[in-house]
């Protein structure tokens, strides 16, 4: 019998839906068999199609099979723990689909072997985390100053009577500061008598920091000791403001996220006045210091790979300090040291991938910075202009290795009253450098570098070679060499003679072993510098020469721990140093006055949860350091007192309408030690004057409170 009419309208509607639910109910089979790369069968592999719930595992042969809905296009993904994920499109249609997978090692951070000797890194959390920003301003002591944190690590010396980093008995001015690959010419607040400086950067201004106390990458120049390398934040995730209310002045900034760039603006104001009126000192101030800063960041990312970074920094300070006249028996005749400073600083990187796999990091700097002092009634002016450009490219070999190349140049000009001759360097450099892992427990660093300076018409080349092979899952042992020149310093050069003068020279032996845990870090590192060419007074003639020479030899422990106590984090540090050189105006080869043989820290943090507090004290020791007496026919023979200081901070962590607020009370040298740095004689040496810290304590209150949205702004726009 036929259908009727109705029958008929019925079939014709619904059998175009039957074929569409036939389609839509096909089945497609994926099957094949999960290998490792020494083709032996791996089970327990993890296959599935991307974004999608379809998959299955391997069985005890490596088999697998499962079946799909899916059509089209799609991307098959196999996981394990131990192995590199593997990803490979496949197009779905009706029939079966058989796809032979091949699973890699996975090369780890913590299984691979890393170049170590010298260097303590903390841009990458996956290597040897050791000072974030947080680590920075919760480090008691440290008072928020990236140099301060440093100076707890090993290898660095306590000298608290002026700035900079001393490193393996190296001068200040033998340790250099980068920026994103370009050196800062001016790191510290300018210098005062007797008076240490901080650092002319917030910590949160940068996502890494690496400080290398030797053989370093051939990347750097210009430091005979150590460099600390700081890497700028990149794209913020979100907006967000700031505003920070401290006994000692206020700040404040805004960061504003839009698709591809963020736009920032910060500021503040210092004025110690008012806390030298309430805290005693230990240095007459006519007028406590004064500053005014502000900075411009700009990110803005070009493609999915390329980045521009645009930074503008401007500081101003002021202060009148009314300095002891060693000439006056009584001590009680002062001169008055005034200073007015105004510094920019600016920079611009762009960072791209180009030719498909080469690494492009083209950067440029320029800084002006102004001192105007008066000394009584005394003029002094002191200009500094500095300009670099820096191009680096770099290419993977491989899954590991890595090849790059690049050079820089330099133009200074730096003009003082007191001298009748401007100082201006053009200084110009290359390097190409290869990071070759020959296994993976065993890797080399092979790098030269070449310079050329034309105020001494000079030219080297500095070959550096470093090795570390992986002893263990955690441990492994690095040794490095490498040679290392700077151009003696300017006023060495205007103020006397500079015929024939060279690069100063030191060679680096180091050789280190490590321990690195996820939660712990064990080094202990041993090292010998020996330097050449230094720069050398002859009194007799007052003529320079670079026939100076000296060595530096030590042995360091490091030691940190975030697991043997919950909720803590503790790291301890110790150096051992034996240096003498001959240099400047040195009567004979002596450990300069700012070394000391002996020189060990303690940090310990902790967290407490359930009130939101995180107390913090570091302990600081450093035996005595040498003096010049002029009454002692022995030539630096004299030794301070030995250094003690325990500091303490707390940290509360709340919220104030919903913004994320930090309270923090820190106290320095809470026993209040009557350290004593070095000693001021008068020329005659019939007077002395005890040079110690510029209070017996400090004591800082500050209250930072961050406001802007509670999620990621980064696709907002999209």
């Amino acid at each position: 019998m036929l259908p009727d009419k109705t029958m008929k309208a019925k079939l014709i509607f619904f059998f175009p839906l039957l074929l569409l639910m036939v389609g839509a109910n096909a089945q497609t089979i994926i099957s094949g068999v999960v290998k490792d790369s020494k083709g032996i069968s791996l089970p327990g592999v993890n296959i599935f199609i991307k974004d999608t719930y379809d998959g299955t595992t391997s069985d005890a042969s490596g088999k697998y099979s499962f079946t799909t809905e899916e059509t089209g296009e799609k991307i098959l993904v196999a996981t394990s723990i131990g192995f590199q994920p593997f990803e490979q499109k496949i197009t779905i249609a009706s029939e079966p689909i058989s796809v032979s997978i091949k699973m890699k090692d996975a090369i780890s951070e913590l299984k691979t072997v890393t170049i170590s000797a010298g260097s303590f890194e903390a841009s990458d959390e996956k290597k040897m985390v050791m000072l974030r920003p947080l680590d920075i301003v919760t480090t008691a002591g440290a008072s928020g100053d990236i140099y301060g944190a440093i100076q707890t690590l090993p290898g660095t010396g306590i000298v608290g009577e002026k700035e900079g980093l001393y490193v393996r008995g190296g001068d200040a001015s033998e340790t250099k500061t980068y920026i994103d690959g370009l050196l800062v010419d001016n790191p510290y607040f300018t210098s005062v008598p007797d008076v240490p400086q901080r650092g002319r950067f917030s910590p949160f201004l940068f996502k890494g920091t690496s400080f290398s106390s030797g053989g370093y990458s051939a990347q750097y120049g210009q430091a005979m000791s150590s460099v600390l390398i700081l890497e700028s934040q990149d794209l913020p995730e979100k907006s967000m403001s700031n505003i920070g209310i401290m006994s000692l002045g206020v700040s404040g900034g805004s960061t504003k996220r839009y698709k591809n760039t963020s736009i920032g603006v910060f500021g503040g104001y210092t004025d110690l006045g008012p806390y030298f009126a309430l805290v005693s000192q230990n240095r007459e101030w006519e007028n406590a210091p004064r500053a005014i800063n502000g900075s411009f960041l700009l990110r803005h990312k070009t493609s999915a790979t390329g980045l521009i970074k645009a930074f503008v920094s401007y500081s101003w300070n002021e202060l009148l300090l009314a300095v002891p006249d060693t000439s006056d028996p009584l001590l009680l005749r002062t001169y008055n040291y005034n200073l007015h400073n105004n510094n920019i600083y600016s920079s611009a990187s762009y960072k791209e991938i180009v030719l498909k796999s080469w690494t492009m990091n083209a950067a440029v700097s320029y800084s002006d910075n102004r001192d105007h002092i008066r000394v009584n009634e005394y003029p002094i002016e002191n200009k500094n202009t500095f300009f670099e450009s820096r191009l680096t490219l770099s290419h993977s070999i491989g899954e590991l290795s890595v090849l790059r190349f690049g050079g820089e140049f330099q133009n200074v000009k730096s003009a003082i009253t007191v001298s009748p001759v401007d100082f201006k360097e053009k200084y110009s450099a290359a390097f190409v450098e290869a990071d070759i892992y020959i296994t993976p427990k065993l890797v080399s660093r092979m790098g030269l570098r070449g310079e050329y300076s034309s105020i001494l018409d000079k030219t080297n080349l500095a070959p550096r070679v470093s090795l570390a092979y992986k002893s263990g899952e955690f441990s492994q042992f690095s040794f490095a060499y490498g040679n290392f020149y700077q151009v003696p310093q300017k006023n060495n050069i205007l103020n006397y003679s500079n015929a024939g003068l060279s690069f100063e020279q030191a060679t680096h032996y180091i050789f280190n072993f490590q321990h690195v845990s996820d939660m712990r870090t064990f080094r202990i590192e041993t090292y010998y510098k020996d330097y050449n060419n230094l720069f050398y007074l002859n009194s007799a003639n007052n003529f320079g020469t670079n026939t100076g020479y000296g060595h530096s030899r030590g042995i360091e422990f490091f030691y940190r721990d975030k697991k043997t106590i919950k909720r803590a984090d503790y790291w301890i540090s110790y150096s051992y140093l034996d240096t003498k050189r001959l240099y400047n105006d040195f009567r004979k080869e002596a450990m300069p006055a700012f070394a000391a043989n002996h020189t060990a820290s303690l940090v310990f943090k902790y967290f407490i949860p359930k009130i939101s507090l995180q107390p913090s004290l570091t302990y600081a020791y450093s035996s005595g350091r040498p003096y010049y007496n002029p009454n002692n026919p022995d030539f630096l023979a004299d030794r301070t007192i030995d250094y003690h200081n325990l500091s303490v901070s707390f940290s509360y962590l709340t919220s104030i309408r919903k913004s994320f607020t930090v309270l923090v009370f820190s106290v320095n040298n809470v026993a209040a030690v009557k350290n004593v740095f070095s000693y001021n004689y008068s020329s005659d040496g019939s007077n002395r004057m005890a040079v110690g810290p510029t209070a017996d304590r400090f004591f800082f209150i500050g209250m930072f409170i961050n406001i802007g949205s509670q999620k990621d702004d980064s696709d907002k726009y999209n």
